[in-house]
């Protein structure tokens, strides 16, 4: 059973920085593609990130320059660096796990990022 655990949520103010985490318990983490979406109120889910096994990165335009995924599969682990952040950016992240070829497609419970003054 997959299971992936999302961390490092808050509130932060206007060009803050936060860094979320999300831990997976996943067999061979490496071969896994990671993602982070985000859900805002009364908005549907998009993808903010994604990293492929070999390393390879997507980001929506939104957030380009400004956030950057990586991975450490040593530690199953999957992150999402959040620079200059704006309210806009508020919303609840959700890490994401799918395996290319199959219809795997793992979520995390969510974890709320609150970007305010």
């Amino acid at each position: 059973q997959v299971q992936l655990v999302e961390s490092g949520g808050g509130l932060v103010q206007p060009g803050g920085s936060l860094r979320l985490a999300c831990a997976a318990r996943l067999s061979i983490f490496s071969i896994y593609t990671m993602g982070w979406y985000r859900q805002a109120p009364g908005k549907q889910r998009e993808l903010v990130a994604a990293i492929t096994s070999s390393g390879s990165t997507d980001y929506a335009d939104s957030v380009k320059g400004r956030f950057t995924i990586s991975r450490d599969n040593a530690k199953n682990t999957v992150y999402l660096q959040m620079n200059s952040l704006k309210p806009e950016d508020t919303a609840v992240y959700y890490c994401n796990a799918r395996l290319v070829g199959t219809s795997f497609d793992g979520w995390g419970q969510g974890t709320q990022v609150t970007v305010s003054s």
